[in-house]
């Protein structure tokens, strides 16, 4: 009996591993009250120069004056363009919190330049981690997700159902609730839009 309740058990725990893809996170990045009168969906590749520029001058302006009280939930949507692209979000799913992966996802964005260089995937990936390090996160978990098949084939299905539903021709392509925002990527015009629907 005790032999049948162990076998039990590492099948559960094997289950959960391949279920959880080592625990990170395989849900949509998201912030914000989930009932929210407006969603902003961000489309957006870790290597393009605008999602950073889009996401340094913007997310933390909006979420102090939009998130924090309700009124908008923002979700980033992973369109890697490359396989540095793809690792970064790897990088980003290794925490389960929600904050602790925005504050890596944005450190991420505002160190773009020193890791996003070059096509030596291996230096890239170190680079990476050498962020994921400042974030508490250990070699060992972030080597795990890096090598996760079931997290990649997530994060690539999520660009493909986006690319099917939402017509993705560039990065980054913000939806304010259904629609297409064509704005210009700057917080003053962005918050007009906003008010507009509020």
């Amino acid at each position: 009996m005790i032999k049948i309740i162990k076998h039990l058990v590492i099948i559960l725990l094997i289950t959960l591993i391949h279920s959880k893809s080592f625990g990170v996170s395989n849900e949509i990045l998201k912030v914000g009250k989930e009932n929210a009168k407006i969603t902003i969906k961000v489309f957006s590749s870790l290597t393009c120069p605008h999602c950073a520029n889009f996401h340094i001058n913007i997310f933390e302006t909006l979420k102090k004056d939009y998130i924090d009280n309700g009124q908008v939930k923002f979700e980033h949507h992973s369109f890697p363009l490359d396989m540095a692209a793809l690792n970064a979000e790897k990088i980003v799913r290794c925490t389960g919190d929600v904050n602790k992966r925005f504050q890596l996802l944005g450190e991420i964005y505002k160190k773009q330049k020193q890791w996003a260089l070059g096509s030596d995937i291996n230096k890239i990936n170190e680079s990476l981690m050498s962020v994921g390090f400042k974030h508490k996160l250990s070699k060992e978990s972030m080597l795990k997700c890096l090598e996760d098949e079931n997290l990649q084939d997530i994060i690539l299905n999520e660009r493909i159902s986006a690319q099917k539903k939402y017509k993705i021709s560039s990065t980054p392509t913000i939806y304010i609730n259904k629609k297409k925002y064509d704005g210009s990527h700057n917080y003053k015009d962005l918050k007009k839009e906003i008010e507009k629907k509020l």
